[in-house]
């Protein structure tokens, strides 16, 4: 059901406001047996209100209760339950309106029909006797093992763990294949999985309960909580809103190079380089996926409870749902004894790969977890905001939370499928008539999917540890099964997508060359590329001389670079890491001739990120700037050069003092007017000599004794 529907309905029958009220005594009698499950439907004006009903015999009577998905009512206790001969009645008592339902039973003693009357308004109702549904999914996904087995070996997936939840009950928690390929270990409902991307619903939740606790409000500029946030465009700095944050709609786009492997930076300090981030559309204009807008999220979670986003989700959600395997490290994955190694599939070949530390980017993706932890985490949501009796959300908040925010522009490529919205860490869609609360994740070697359908009361995880589409088909598949929907070939589908596309990829590759300039040579001798290079935002690269080639070091990844063409090179195989592979970087010179910046397309939907060329540390050493101290002869005036703690000035009479920046190994610009430099060098007889270079010529200025 889409949320415009469910919208229609609540406010047609208000059922979110219902409360559970104490079961009165009912006369006893020779009646009918009802005992039991019943599941049906009012037949509200769009499409049919759905609802299941538990029906049990009691000392003086009758009891029973009532949920309805669609509108998050879960086992609401009824009042006035009657059972007279064939006739059925009872009570919601406590809502406006007195909702009561007045039916007959028919003969069979099977359907059970009549009216509905709430506030005046009359609607037709009929139930059925329901059959136990957790019996039925099991029924249905008899045979499930054997084609999640066949479904693994086809995409070389070493291991696969699912869990589903029915109505509170848990249907399946298995593990297939392996979580260690090369001991043959297996992976079991207690192994642990980087979960990637579906750790943004945590924090989303984190966020919400300090919502109800009154200490956010999702609509607030978030420099009112955050004083010193600040991003590349000013209005955007004091309009962007927590709401904005773990919706998308920040303007930004991914920039995810920037944290990417970075063992650096702290998380503040990755929010305090936001402001050098550029942006590719205004604010609240468009969905474009940011995980560091869901970074800063968590370090806002963090700062209002005076602590970490680790111990605000430990302490708000883990320890409360009792999710005891969790954790917000892959390094504490590896403390486990049961916990899944990462796996690449290259040329059918399928590799160990190592772990991706992401534990400063950890509110958008860190953490790991298992199915039996997980299930708990989605039993959560398809309640009222309570978890084995203990309230963890207000019921109105947890409905926000999957409340469609902005449009995400995907459009659906299958009418099974309407095209996505998101919510607040949360993708919304209609799958198949049926809503769908959810979201993947991805981190290198592993793929999760977590999906709610809490119009049905159902709840999927799944996780593997390669990089592979088989979560979110295993759960479709097992989704079909339990609806009785027709069957739809979402493995096959897939898998010849996706074999078709590996050839397709291998015949791109014989056509690489075709836009390189084979013949051309570099600008420069190959030693005038190395250096170090740095960008405000993304920080340092580092550019060495390996043999004939470069390397190029970038948040502790390095990879070799082969000369393209001019003064492009392009990343080689990396077995260990392949972060860098078939990447071009770029060299570019300044109006000097002289390597300046190097241009790395590390976000794809801006310009090549411009790193600057750094000069020789030595050029700020006053120690070694001592040598070109003194009085210079330039024509018919004196320039002196003196140190400024670590920074070299040059004074000429009758003009301002110059302050030299370093440009290269003894070579500094001019601070003070644009295409003015000096380069030091040793003389005829070994005297220090000054070379001005100026628009108008290069003088020459020799130091005096």
């Amino acid at each position: 059901m889409n949320h415009s529907h469910r919208s229609s309905y609540r406010s047609f029958v208000s059922l979110l406001v219902l409360c559970a009220s104490i079961t009165a005594p009912v006369i006893a009698g020779e009646d009918a047996e009802v005992s039991g499950k019943w599941t049906g439907h009012i037949a509200t004006p769009a499409t049919p209100l759905k609802f299941d009903i538990d029906f049990k015999k009691i000392t003086d009577g009758w009891a029973g209760d009532i949920s309805i998905p669609m509108q998050g009512a879960k086992d609401i206790a009824l009042s006035d339950v009657k059972v007279e001969g064939d006739k059925v009645s009872f009570v919601m008592t406590g809502v406006p309106g007195e909702p009561t339902f007045s039916g007959t039973l028919d003969k069979r003693g099977e359907k059970i029909a009549g009216d509905f009357t709430q506030g005046g308004a009359k609607l037709l109702f009929e139930m059925s006797r329901g059959e136990d549904r957790v019996a039925a999914a099991i029924e249905a996904l008899k045979d499930f093992d054997e084609f999640v087995e066949q479904a693994r070996e086809a995409w070389h997936a070493p291991g696969l763990a699912m869990g589903i939840v029915i109505d509170d009950q848990i249907v399946l928690a298995k593990g297939f294949g392996y979580r260690d390929l090369e001991a043959k270990k297996p992976v079991t409902s207690k192994t642990l999985f980087a979960i990637g991307s579906s750790t943004k619903a945590f924090t989303s939740l984190t966020l919400a309960t300090l919502v109800d606790e009154g200490k956010l409000d999702w609509d607030t500029p978030l420099i009112d909580y955050l004083p010193n946030f600040k991003l590349y465009d000013d209005y955007a700095t004091t309009h962007i809103t927590p709401r904005d944050l773990v919706t998308h709609r920040s303007g930004l786009p991914r920039h995810d190079m920037a944290w990417y492997n970075n063992k650096t930076w702290s998380r503040g300090e990755l929010v305090k380089r936001l402001r050098y981030y550029e942006p590719t559309e205004e604010l609240r204009e468009k969905f474009q996926y940011n995980n560091m807008m869901f970074l800063t999220a968590g370090y806002l979670a963090g700062q209002l409870t005076d602590g970490t986003w680790e111990q605000a989700v430990r302490k708000r959600i883990f320890q409360p749902l009792d999710m005891r395997y969790s954790n917000f490290s892959v390094e504490d994955s590896k403390k486990s004894d049961d916990f899944a190694y990462p796996y690449r599939d290259k040329d059918d070949e399928v590799t160990r790969i190592p772990f991706r530390n992401i534990d400063n980017v950890g509110p958008a993706g860190s953490i790991n977890s298992n199915v039996e932890d997980m299930l708990k985490w989605v039993q959560l949501h398809l309640g009222d905001g309570t978890f084995s009796s203990k309230k963890i959300l207000n019921k109105q908040s947890l409905a926000e939370l999957h409340n469609p925010q902005v449009v995400m522009g995907r459009p659906s490529t299958r009418p099974e499928l309407s095209s996505p919205s998101y919510a607040m860490g949360w993708m919304v869609r209609d799958y198949r008539g049926h809503c769908v609360v959810e979201h993947g994740g991805a981190i290198d070697g592993f793929i999760s999917a977590v999906a709610l359908y809490p119009d049905d009361g159902i709840g999927i995880v799944a996780f593997t540890n390669s990089q592979t589409g088989l979560p979110t088909l295993m759960r479709r598949h097992a989704i079909d099964r339990i609806l009785g929907l027709e069957e739809i070939d979402w493995h096959g589908e897939a898998h010849e997508k996706w074999v078709t596309g590996k050839k397709y990829e291998k015949d791109a590759e014989k056509n690489t060359d075709m836009f390189r300039h084979a013949d051309t040579s570099l600008s420069h001798p190959l030693e005038a590329y190395a250096g170090t290079y740095m960008h405000p935002g993304y920080g340092e690269a580092k550019v060495e001389i390996n043999g004939n080639q470069l390397s190029f070091t970038y948040n502790d990844m390095t990879a070799l670079f082969e000369r393209w063409h001019f003064d492009v090179f392009n990343g080689l195989e990396n077995k260990d890491d392949p972060a860098f592979e078939d990447m071009r970087i770029q060299f570019r010179s300044n109006m000097k001739g002289d390597i300046a910046e190097l241009l790395v397309p590390f976000e794809l939907t801006l310009d090549p990120i411009i790193f600057e060329k750094q000069a020789d540390p030595r050029m700020s050493d006053p120690a070694y700037l001592k040598q070109f101290l003194g009085v210079y002869a330039l024509s018919t005036q004196k320039v002196t050069f003196a140190l400024q703690g670590s920074v070299l000035t040059a004074s000429l009479s009758g003009q301002p003092l110059y302050t030299l920046v370093p440009s290269g190994t003894d070579e500094f610009n001019l601070k003070e007017v644009s295409g003015f430099s000096v380069r030091f060098a040793k003389g005829e007889g070994g005297k220090m000599t000054a070379w001005f270079n100026q628009p108008n010529g290069v003088f020459e200025a020799t130091r005096e004794e």
